[in-house]
This record gives structure tokens, C-alpha cells and sequence, in this order.
């Protein structure tokens, strides 16, 4: 299972939608970054929002399904949070694109909708405040990433969905992953030189 996940997380929807609708390879220009905030560089705004939903899309599948046959026993829980790290890896480094993908902003999201909606959205309301406080695209998915283990572990305690270490363990693997590919983004953000929203 973590492999099809791998697999389905190597669909880099950047570079597939922008060839669907006949645009530049989003490698090719901007960051370089197969995400959808490097494709809205294109100027084509629905090609990046259909990135941002298909990239986050493959996130929430790959542990959706996994959490149904948790749910019917067919498989342990820490196959879930294998799968959904595998999808996240797979964006980073996608075995059908010589391991160059995105930062994984979204596939993470998506990962975190698939192990709790509610977890998902805690998580998209930190984002989108940090986003709306500070402009910083940068910054809300560097503290989104910080918050989501804490904010996994306060809302299992709580009750609000059942905590496991292994998810846990998921969720601080893509975080420390995710801060690592946003390590451009932090030295710009020291230094000052990092562009707004």
C-alpha cells in the first residue's frame, strides 16, 4: 500500500495540468518549483488551482483509502501513516519525474484531510491566518508544518480523533521534511528578501 501511495504521490499534477492546457513546463520558469504557487506564475489561475487540488487530492487519497482498510481491520494503522508519508514523499521526489517535485505543500494538507478533516482544517485556519498576518506564503506553510503534530496530538487528547503515535511520527516527518525544502524560502525570510502574497 505505502507504494501505490509512493506512486500516486509522483503524479506531479503541476507539470501535467500545464502540459493538459498547453503551458510552459512549470520547471522551466519562476522558482523552478513543480507547485501550484510556481505555475499561477504562468498568469493562468485556473491551471494552478486545479494543481492545488489534485496535489492535495492524492495526499487525502492515499490515506483515505488506507483508513478505510484500517476501519475493516484488512491492515494496521501505521500502514496508513506510511501511506500517507509515501504520497508526501512522492511529490518531493517522484519516481516518473527524475525525483525533482514540489515542496508539498498541498500533498501534505491533503494527507492531513485523510487522516482527519478536522485536522485539516485546523490546520488550513493556521495557514490562512498566518497567510492573511503576515503575507508571507512561505512562512504559513513553514508554521502550518510546526503546528501540525502539536495540533494532532492536543486533538487526540481531546478526543476529537484517535491519536497514534504512529501518525504522529507522520505528521513530524513531513514537517521537518517540508521545513527542509522551504530552506531557500527561511533564508530569504531571515534576510528580508522573501516575496509577499
Amino acid at each position: 500500500l505505502p507504494v501505490a501511495a509512493y506512486l500516486l504521490g509522483s503524479l506531479s499534477f503541476a507539470v501535467i495540468v500545464s502540459r493538459l492546457m498547453g503551458l510552459d513546463d512549470p520547471r522551466s520558469y519562476g522558482s523552478g518549483n513543480p507547485g501550484a504557487t510556481n505555475v499561477l506564475r504562468s498568469g493562468n489561475k485556473k491551471a494552478a488551482i486545479l494543481t492545488l487540488l489534485f496535489d492535495a487530492l492524492k495526499g487525502w487519497l492515499a490515506v483515505f483509502v488506507a483508513m478505510q482498510l484500517v476501519q475493516r481491520q484488512y491492515v494496521d494503522i501505521r500502514i496508513a501513516a506510511w501511506a500517507g508519508l509515501a504520497a508526501f514523499l512522492g511529490h518531493l521526489y517522484p519516481v516518473f519525474f527524475r525525483f525533482k517535485g514540489g515542496k508539498g505543500v498541498a500533498t501534505a494538507a491533503g494527507v492531513l484531510f485523510g487522516f482527519s478533516p478536522w485536522l485539516g482544517l485546523l490546520a488550513l485556519l493556521v495557514w490562512v491566518l498566518t497567510a492573511a498576518l503576515t503575507r508571507y506564503s512561505s512562512l504559513a506553510a513553514l508554521t502550518t508544518a510546526a503546528a501540525s503534530a502539536p495540533l494532532y496530538w492536543l486533538g487526540g487528547s481531546m478526543n476529537w480523533w484517535p491519536r497514534q503515535f504512529s501518525v504522529l511520527w507522520a505528521c513530524l516527518a513531513m514537517a521537518v521534511l517540508l521545513c527542509w525544502r522551504h530552506r531557500q524560502n527561511i533564508q530569504r525570510l531571515l534576510t528580508g528578501q522573501e516575496s509577499k502574497i
